[in-house]
């Protein structure tokens, strides 16, 4: 599928889900305390984590 027939809602949907686990991992480590530490600190990693995945899933997609 050519990049030209994705809108708008489509290309902003791996951002807005990266910067919504981001937010909560954020507050989730800053507010809360034991449990929360520790998942605020897996949201956040997740959260760097996924361009970089996103990055080695293009990449493989775009193989010949």
């Amino acid at each position: 599928m050519s990049p030209a027939r994705h809108g708008a809602p489509r290309t902003l949907l791996w951002p807005a889900i990266i910067a919504a686990v981001s937010l909560t991992g954020l507050f989730g480590a800053l507010l809360g305390d034991g449990a929360w530490d520790g998942l605020g600190a897996l949201m956040l990693g997740v959260a760097t984590l996924a361009p970089v995945a996103g990055v080695f899933v293009s990449r493989r997609r775009s193989a010949p």
